[in-house]
């Protein structure tokens, strides 16, 4: 029985349930486990391998998030900082959302993992996040999505329904805008130019009026291009003004990697950095910089060379 070719979209899946990609890769394994276990078992007169496997990855989702706190981003916390100068200091007690690396799925599973929306899903009951993955971003039918989570089609229904509701209330979750696209091709290789010569008035000038910069652990975050500037500012007075940048895409977004110049030579990756692009400038960008974080992207811990390159 062939249950490998499922494993990317079962680890898409995962994720936008979990908002963590190393907990993901830990359930699809336990899912491709289980049901290896349990394969003499399996009827094939009742339901398709792929909807079985999804209803053994969901009911291992929903037993791990009986014992977990929802992954917010900063934006899903509080209100914006007003001061440029705020204390750094991060909020290692809370399991922030994680970026999800591109080159680990197939094209097609990359649908919908926009950090965003990946956030506002965390908001509604374990229940309701999986119905509307199901229903709405696999195309199970009501009967099927039912049968996965062993309840009925009526509370499929009803279950959907709140979701949709629910999301519809959190406001904003971004447009999707394609990495590749030229136009936002162009805005991040601009965006990458002005980090690494850390011209900041060249950096606002990229921004919308009202850009968001948030950047986990650290709880901040700053909405509008001055206090967006103001911070680069600081970044730069604090980290020194020679950087490097990789381009990359997280989450079916564009990304950069930053390398900070080091005392004794070379450059540290200092950050991974997602944005959001929306009529020819930056409107998001989640500046994540746990060391954790970085290790599913594989990316270099220090480079001595320009590692610049064109978005993937």
């Amino acid at each position: 029985m062939e249950f490998e070719s499922y494993r990317s979209e079962l680890l898409g899946y995962c994720y936008r349930m979990l908002g963590s990609f190393h907990e993901a890769e830990d359930l699809v394994q336990e899912t491709m486990l289980r049901a290896w276990q349990a394969r003499d078992r399996y009827d094939g007169t009742r339901a398709s391998v792929r909807t079985w496997l999804y209803r053994i990855a969901t009911n291992a989702c929903l037993t791990a998030l009986e014992r977990r706190a929802r992954r917010p981003l900063p934006t899903g916390l509080g209100a914006p900082s007003d001061d440029p100068g705020a204390p750094l200091t991060p909020a290692l007690d809370i399991p922030w959302l994680e970026p999800f690396p591109d080159a680990r799925v197939d094209l097609e599973v990359r649908a919908d993992l926009r950090l965003a929306l990946v956030a506002a899903m965390q908001t509604l009951p374990a229940r309701q996040r999986a119905v509307l993955l199901l229903r709405e971003v696999l195309d199970f039918s009501a009967a099927e999505a039912a049968e996965q989570l062993g309840t009925t089609v009526a509370a499929v229904n009803s279950a959907l329904q709140r979701a949709r509701a629910a999301l519809a209330g959190v406001g904003d979750i971004g447009g999707v805008t394609e990495p590749d696209d030229p136009q936002v091709r162009a805005v991040i290789q601009r965006y990458q130019r002005a980090f690494e010569a850390a011209d900041v008035p060249a950096l606002v000038r990229l921004l919308t009026d009202d850009a968001v910069l948030e950047m986990p652990p650290v709880p901040l975050w700053y909405r509008g291009s001055r206090d967006y500037g103001l911070f680069l500012r600081r970044v730069f007075e604090m980290r020194g003004t020679d950087w490097r940048v990789s381009c990359l895409t997280a989450n079916g977004q564009p990304a950069l990697a930053a390398y900070a110049r080091q005392p004794g030579g070379g450059h540290r990756l200092h950050s991974l950095q997602v944005f959001t692009v929306s009529g020819g400038r930056v409107a998001h960008n989640v500046v994540f910089a746990d060391p954790r974080v970085f290790e599913p992207f594989d990316l270099p811990t220090e480079i001595s060379l320009d590692v610049s390159a064109q978005p993937r």
